[in-house]
Parts: C-alpha cells; structure tokens; sequence
C-alpha cells in the first residue's frame, strides 16, 4: 500500500472536499455582512438543513463500500448496477426530505429557541433550501459510486464549477439584486442541483459502457436502503451532537450563536480537509477486504492514522495563526470577530484529535462495520448530552462570563465528544472483528 496510491486518491478528494464547506463558507461570508441577525439565521437554518441531508451520508459511504468491495472481487457490473440503485434511493429520500423540511421549516427553526428576529431569517433560508435537497442527496450517492471506481477527479471539478456557480450567484442575488438571505439560499439550491444532475450523468455513462441496468431494480434500492441504516444511525447520533451544540450556543446570546455558526462553519472546512484521508481509508480498505487482503487493510490504518494526526498538526498551526485574522472575512462587528477568535483558538488545540477521529471512521465504513459504528457514536452522544444539558441550564451564568468565554466553554464541551469519539474509535480499530473479507 504505497504512499503514491493513497496521495492519488487522496489529494483529489481533499480538493473536493474542502470546496463543499466552500458553499457554506460563501453563504456565511456574504450574508455575514448583512448583520449579525441574519448570520445568526444562517445558523440556525444551516444546523437544520445539514441535519436533514448529512443524515443521509450513507449514500456516499455505504456506496463506496459497496461498490470497492465488488471491484475488489473483480464484480464490475454488479458494483456499478449497485450504486445505480443507490442513486435511485437518493431521489426518493431527496423529495421526500424536501416536503417534509420545507413544510415544516418554521417548527423546525423555533427548536434551536432563538431570537423571533433570528428565527424569522432562518425559516426564508430553510423553506428556499429545502428544494436543493433531492440534488444535495444525488450529489452524495454519485460521488459515492465514483469514489468507489477510484475516481475522485470527476466530484473535484464538479464541486469546483459548483462553487465557482454558488458564489456569483449568490453575491449577485444577495445585494445586487436587493433579496438579502433568500438570494443566498437560491444561489446554493441552483448550483447543489446543477452538479447533482452532472454526477448522475457521469456515472449513468460509466454504467452504460460495463453493461450495468441503469433503471431501478426493487430489491438493489431496498438492499441499498436496509443496509444504510446503521450508518443512518450512527449519523442521527452524530448530527444529534452537532445541534445540542447549536441548541446550547442559541440558549447563551445570539452574539454566541453567531460565532458559534462560523466557527462550526471553519470546523467543517478543517473536517472535510481531514475527511479526504477517511475517503481513501473507505476506498482502499473495502478493496482489500473484498479481495482477501487483511494484512493489507491493517496496514492501510496505521499509515493513515499517523497522515492523519499529521495533518491534524498541520491545520492546528495554521488556524492558530490565522484565528484572528479570519474573523474579519465573516464580519465587521468586532465584538463578535473576539468572540469567534476564542473559539477559533480552541478548535486549533481539536485538530490533532480530528484528523485520528475521521480516519478510524473511514477504516470503519470501508470496511462495512455499519453496526457496531451505529453502537458507538449512540453511546458517545449518551456521554456528551447530559454535559450539553447541564451547560444550557446555567445558560444564564455562561451570558455572565461574557460571550468570549462562553464561547470559549461551549467549544470545549464539543471537544469532549470528540475525545469520547476518538477513543471508542480507537479501540474498536485494534480489534480484529471488523476484519471480514468478501464482496
């Protein structure tokens, strides 16, 4: 398993992924400055919306460990006729996902308890968005097949041109054209939908050209359903922790829920940035597991666990030197750019924990060990709520402290997850239980 082999699959996924958070960075950025109310909208909003898609990441995941495993056994046909189905499954959760988001956004803002003013933004921002969300979901399960076929430059240019869309749109529709933080959410669902359409393209043709069916067979999408849903699970959990996180910030100021908004927002950038070493765990290890190749899948993780604590430095240095320059590109109100620099400081330290975390998890999925991934992030919710649960009911006290050190605690609440994540992610690696081979 060489280091060339890895880079090639790695670098490309890494440019792709940091250009997705690239779309919410824009929409943070431009509505930034529109005020802290409707960047506290955002947050709320954004919380929700990526709660309603990311709960779906088994359809990138789970095919990608799919469709390797098959390539792995030398199954072409069957791998991409697998991932065909997986699209058909994106489409039907993705309208599904739309009605219930857009009907119910008003109920759904009013959960994380913030401001009406703030509420009243986020609902334009979730009701818009939702329409971008059947292609939110095709976009996941398409580059999941081509991840799978080791192909990670095709979702690199589709995302490149994606974001270079996102962001002309939506300057243009924000001030321009005068439609303040619904022109932000229009530019994000025109350009998710356009590179959902271009993806399914792409692997429409690959399934052509090895004899796969492209229509929709009954028993591959229900396989593809029933087979996500520890993933499904283990994502619930995760995302669960992500809006306690919210839920607690929005209870504290909406000075501290802003902040909290773009620095989850640079969370999701360094995430993502780590992320693509956790694409080319999930590749490379369902390839080596669908071959019979155990030695190899072992060795595979622990030369990704050390790029990954490295990386984790690296990025730890660099937003440590920048924490108090990057708050000026999200606003011009400086108390928050102090507010947002304490919690900056704090995600740095994180980092390093990051990087180990998501490998283990890519290792975990590439290998199709959905359950016991479903057990542990549930359990690791269980040990981070009730410190979430404790913190928002002195919300008042935290307000006391200032909104810096507020800030400053919520952080260190959600490294905690983190730390609880990384080990339970750790012990299960050392053990040999995930270790099954076969397509």
């Amino acid at each position: 398993m060489s280091a060339r082999q890895i880079a090639a699959l790695a670098v490309p996924a890494f440019l792709a992924l940091i250009v997705e958070p690239l779309f919410l960075l824009a929409d943070t950025a431009i509505v930034g400055h529109l005020g802290t109310v409707p960047l506290a909208g955002l947050g709320v909003a954004s919380a929700a919306l990526l709660t309603g898609v990311n709960v779906f990441v088994f359809l990138a995941y789970g095919t990608t460990a799919l469709v390797a495993r098959r390539m792995g056994a030398g199954q072409e046909s069957e791998a991409l006729a697998g991932g065909v189905d997986g699209i058909w499954l994106s489409i039907v959760l993705g309208a599904v996902t739309a009605i219930v988001v857009g009907t119910c956004a008003e109920p759904i803002c009013r959960l994380f308890g913030a401001s009406d003013a703030t509420v009243d933004q986020a609902v334009i921002y979730l009701r818009i968005s939702a329409i971008g969300i059947p292609g939110m979901l095709v976009i996941l399960a398409a580059t999941g097949v081509l991840r799978g076929l080791l192909d990670t430059r095709t979702p690199l240019i589709a995302a490149t041109i994606g974001f270079a869309v996102n962001i002309a749109l939506n300057y243009l529709l924000v001030y321009p054209a005068g439609l303040g933080i619904a022109g932000s959410a229009w530019g994000t669902v025109i350009a998710q939908t356009g590179m959902g359409i271009g993806l399914g393209l792409v692997v429409a043709q690959q399934a052509r050209a090895k004899g796969a069916r492209l229509t929709p067979h009954p028993a591959g999408v229900l396989t593809s359903a029933t087979s996500g849903v520890p993933l499904l699970v283990r994502t619930l959990a995760l995302r669960g922790a992500l809006l306690l996180d919210t839920w607690l910030s929005a209870g504290v100021s909406t000075v501290v829920l802003a902040a909290n908004q773009v620095s989850m927002t640079v969370f999701s950038f360094m995430a993502f940035a780590l992320d693509a070493l956790a694409i080319a765990a999930q590749t490379m290890t369902g390839r080596a597991l669908g071959a019979g190749d155990r030695s190899g899948a072992r060795q595979l993780t622990r030369i990704l666990t050390w790029w990954g604590l490295g990386l984790g430095f690296a990025l730890a240095v660099l937003l440590a030197a920048t924490h108090t320059v990057l708050p000026v590109l999200f606003t011009n109100d400086r108390h928050l750019q102090q507010t947002l620099g304490a919690a900056l400081l704090v995600l740095a330290v994180l980092l390093p924990v990051c990087g180990v975390v998501f490998v283990l998890d890519g290792v975990l999925i590439g290998a199709g060990d959905g359950r016991a991934l479903a057990w542990l992030q549930v359990l690791v919710l269980l040990g981070y709520a009730p410190v979430v649960i404790a913190l928002r009911a002195r919300a008042h006290e935290l307000a006391g402290l200032g909104d810096s050190t507020a800030m400053v605690i919520v952080w260190l609440a959600f490294g905690w997850f983190l730390v609880l994540r990384c080990i339970g992610l750790g012990l299960r690696a050392r053990s040999d239980h995930w270790l099954v081979t076969g397509s």
